[in-house]
């Protein structure tokens, strides 16, 4: 299948019938988290960092608290308060499988993306041999690339898929050419975290099964835009970074539990043997498990404003149907005000008819003025973004910024506003002019 064809069908399956989605009540939302009341220099604060990490709601703050005041105790005691934190994980492990479409049991917890993708690449690599290959790609966040690159000591391949440079979009052409007989993974993002590239998952991890590979999703961009279900995707594993969708500074890691029984993980000799237990390492940080229940139980509640869900799971498909909806409006807005705006390039799909193939995140840069002074100038209005490269740095490099100082970028979640898309506009506008 060429690249064209990917493209249409990759259209086709990310398409959603926005007609038919309500209106996000953004009054609701943004009175759920209180970070957003803030004012620096006397102008309220437009948090467009997103892609670095969300803002929690109240009801995510109040678990971490309680879970402190009334259950803080290591597990597997004997006594009241370790019994209330057994359970407590129980119900998170529930929770993240309800939200990523699979099974409790295939659920591993940790620190970050990083450190799980880390401990995932040092299992796997028990089993691979010289002359074995891995397929990554250059649109990737370093951390589902340097964990492979690692491999490379035991005499592993490492092979890199590249990008279209026009839009940012993967060569499936090229990556095609890269999986041969020889592959034993294949490592990839759902969703660029520096441009907002929305791959075509479904169509890749069928490309690494018909050559007898595994493939690792890196969903962590993804998750706060829209829905996922690991069992259609049909990918081996998958992860993501509770912080970035609504929650606090936690890991997770789907894995099929077959891969989760077989592999054999680094641990202590005292720690459980059990799946998913034998893949989390030391105690694991319990208040903020606390906290990762109530950040998706408050995407439930939007959901459920928005229709009458039998069971969470259809509360959470619900609550992105009207996160994408209106995220998509402000993406159509931005991309036409950007195209205004004097001496900026902006890197990735510009095209406002291809919506649902990008996230509201924006990389750019704009003559004369490098991305950390722009980032510099809107922190004093009020205007939270991030310059460099987000760890992208394949992204940032291929693409020849990486020397001067990588991109501006502005991400957008569901609880950001067209008022603060018209504060960025009229903000970039005046410093491209100034």
């Amino acid at each position: 299948m060429g690249a064209t064809a990917f493209r249409m069908t990759q259209e086709t399956q990310l398409a959603a019938p926005e007609a038919s989605s309500p209106r996000l009540d953004t009054d609701w939302v943004r009175a759920q988290f209180p970070s957003l009341s803030q004012e620096v220099n006397g102008l309220p604060v437009a948090f467009l960092d997103g892609p670095g990490g969300t803002q929690v709601p109240k009801r995510v703050i109040d678990a971490i608290s309680r879970y402190l005041y009334s259950m803080n105790a290591n597990t597997a005691g004997a006594y009241a308060t370790s019994r209330r934190t057994d359970e407590m994980i129980v119900a998170a492990r529930q929770a993240l499988a309800e939200f990523l479409g699979c099974r409790a049991d295939e659920i591993v917890l940790g620190p970050n993306m990083t450190s799980l993708t880390f401990a995932m690449s040092r299992a796997l690599g028990r089993e691979l041999r010289p002359g074995d290959e891995i397929v990554v790609t250059r649109l990737d966040h370093d951390a589902n690339i340097s964990p492979w690159l690692a491999l490379e000591e035991r005499g592993v391949k490492i092979r890199f898929a590249d990008f279209h440079d026009e839009d940012c979009t993967l060569d499936m052409e090229d990556l095609a050419r890269k999986i041969s007989p020889r592959t034993r993974l294949v490592a990839f993002a759902y969703a660029s975290n520096a441009v907002g590239t929305i791959q075509d998952v479904a169509s890749i991890v069928r490309l690494a099964h018909d050559a007898g590979a595994l493939a690792y999703v890196d969903a962590v961009h993804y998750a706060p835009h829209g829905p996922i279900s690991v069992h259609e995707l049909g990918c081996d594993f998958l992860v993501c970074s509770t912080y970035k969708f609504f929650g606090p500074h936690m890991g997770v890691l789907y894995g099929r539990r077959e891969h989760l029984e077989r592999l054999k993980p680094y641990k202590l000799r005292a720690s459980a043997d059990a799946v998913p237990q034998r893949w989390e390492r030391g105690t694991l940080n319990h208040e903020l498990i606390a906290g990762i229940t109530a950040g998706i139980e408050y995407l439930a509640e939007l959901g459920r404003r928005n229709s009458p869900a039998k069971t969470r799971r259809e509360a959470l498909q619900s609550a992105y149907g009207a996160i994408q909806a209106h995220e998509r409006r402000l993406m159509g807005e931005m991309l036409r005000g950007l195209a205004g705006i004097p001496g900026l390039k902006l890197y990735g799909i510009t095209d406002p008819r291809r919506l649902s193939s990008r996230c509201p995140t924006f990389a750019l840069r704009i003559d004369r003025h490098s991305p950390l002074e722009l980032a510099a100038r809107l922190g004093e209005s009020g205007i939270f973004t991030w310059d460099g490269n987000y760890f992208a740095i394949n992204l940032t490099e291929r693409l020849g910024v990486e020397r001067d100082g990588g991109f501006l970028r502005i991400g957008f979640v569901h609880y950001n506003t067209e008022q603060e898309l018209e504060r960025v506009l009229e903000a970039l506008t005046s410093l491209a002019k100034g």
